[in-house]
């Protein structure tokens, strides 16, 4: 998959996201309002104007895209 860059624009507001989104290539953009790191597992609320996303990092991410999560 390829990463995102700086010149991304956003696809979605968070709250316009919903199941029907699984596996799609979205970008979202807002703020993190909590960080909760479980070890092997991080989980990230963002939030924007339209509501919340949990963003979910885990074994299975980018060992460069967890680290920065962490």
């Amino acid at each position: 998959m390829d990463k995102f860059t700086t010149n991304d624009k956003r696809t979605n507001y968070c709250g316009e996201l919903s199941a029907k989104n699984i596996g799609e290539r979205v970008c979202v953009m807002g703020w993190a309002q909590k960080q909760r790191d479980l070890g092997s597992l991080i989980f990230i609320d963002l939030r924007d104007r339209t509501g919340i996303v949990q963003l979910a990092f885990g074994e299975t991410t980018d060992r460069e895209i967890f680290d920065l999560a962490f």
